[in-house]
């Protein structure tokens, strides 16, 4: 086995174990596979809850609310083992295409406290073979409902926060065509907790300018973990931590937009095995590192956001299904 492959599975038998105090450990040892991966890998893990870190626009910034909406888009179609691409003929399943659309809302009461809810419809094209013939299926429904409450006074500019919350088993999960870890909703009750910063970093560094234009550099950081604690039917999903950190420019107004926003985020995302009866183990469960390049516009109230995320590194068990690329928008309203 290449080094590279010893040390991301050394790790990845670490994550499988994580909690919630060794959080910071789990940033630093991923941060730290940068250097260990020689080129871009062409695909990802499967998961979706990447998609819920990685967006500065939702971050608040005062008292009040925002709606939005938003279009997630991932082809799942690539069959990968370990930390390399495998032969398609290794996997019965040969297909996972998925339409995310969210609905969600936030309202800051004060300078401190507040809440959000998101509410995914997702349609799937889900391709697999059973005795020598591929079968189609396709299906879409409501996925599973978050619920957060947020707070923000531990800093007088709002910029740390904290947030807490569920994610309710109002997902499908009875169709019958799909496997349970292809399903729309896990079926599971899941602890959610989250935090985020933002901020500039600094004008100069000793005589050294650092801003462009006059105006300085931006940063956010986010984490998210997610732990499964009810389950249905024999079927656990694995524990998950998503996380991104990301450096934006703000060139201010252009022409009718107050806002024109280039970012470029790394986002880190890690699941453990799934367990249960009607689980698969040996097949679930990944470690994986994405770049993503995007932008953000605003038009008075109006913020649209858009990224593609690009896999540089991933380690997954056994065979699972990855895509080339994750596509994320969202168009929000401030009021």
């Amino acid at each position: 086995m290449r080094s590279k492959d010893v040390a991301i599975a050394v790790i990845y038998r670490f994550l499988d174990r994580f909690n919630l105090a060794t959080l910071p450990a789990i940033w630093l040892l991923l941060l730290g596979l940068v250097a260990l991966t020689p080129k871009l890998a062409r695909a990802c893990a499967c998961g979706c809850s990447v998609f819920d870190v990685g967006t500065p626009s939702l971050i608040p910034e005062s008292a009040g609310g925002t709606v939005w909406t938003e279009f997630d888009f991932m082809n799942q179609y690539i069959d990968w083992h370990s930390s390399q691409p495998a032969a398609r003929a290794a996997n019965d399943d040969k297909q996972i295409k998925t339409y995310f659309t969210t609905v969600g809302a936030q309202y800051m009461f004060n300078h401190q406290f507040g809440a959000m809810l998101t509410v995914p419809y997702t349609a799937r094209v889900f391709r697999t073979e059973d005795d020598g013939k591929i079968g189609q299926f396709e299906h879409g429904n409501f996925g599973d409902v978050r619920l957060w409450g947020m707070y923000t006074g531990l800093m007088e500019d709002m910029s740390l926060g904290l947030l807490a919350g569920f994610k309710l088993p109002t997902g499908d999960h009875t169709y019958s065509n799909f496997d349970r870890d292809t399903s729309i909703g896990t079926g599971s009750t899941d602890l959610l907790l989250g935090a985020y910063k933002t901020g500039s970093f600094p004008s100069k560094l000793g005589n050294v300018n650092l801003t462009l234009r006059g105006r300085p550099f931006q940063y956010y950081a986010q984490g998210q973990y997610e732990y499964p604690f009810l389950w249905q039917q024999r079927y656990v999903p694995g524990k998950e931590f998503n996380s991104s950190i990301g450096l934006i420019y703000n060139f201010g107004d252009e022409g009718p937009l107050n806002e024109v926003a280039p970012i470029l985020s790394l986002l880190t995302s890690t699941r453990s095995h799934d367990q249960g009866f009607n689980a698969d183990p040996p097949n679930s469960g990944y470690v994986r590192l994405l770049l993503a390049p995007g932008a953000e516009l605003g038009w008075g109230p109006f913020r649209f956001y858009a990224d593609m995320e690009f896999p540089v590194m991933q380690y997954v068990n056994g065979h699972q299904l990855t895509a080339p690329y994750l596509l994320k928008t969202i168009l929000s309203y401030n009021f």
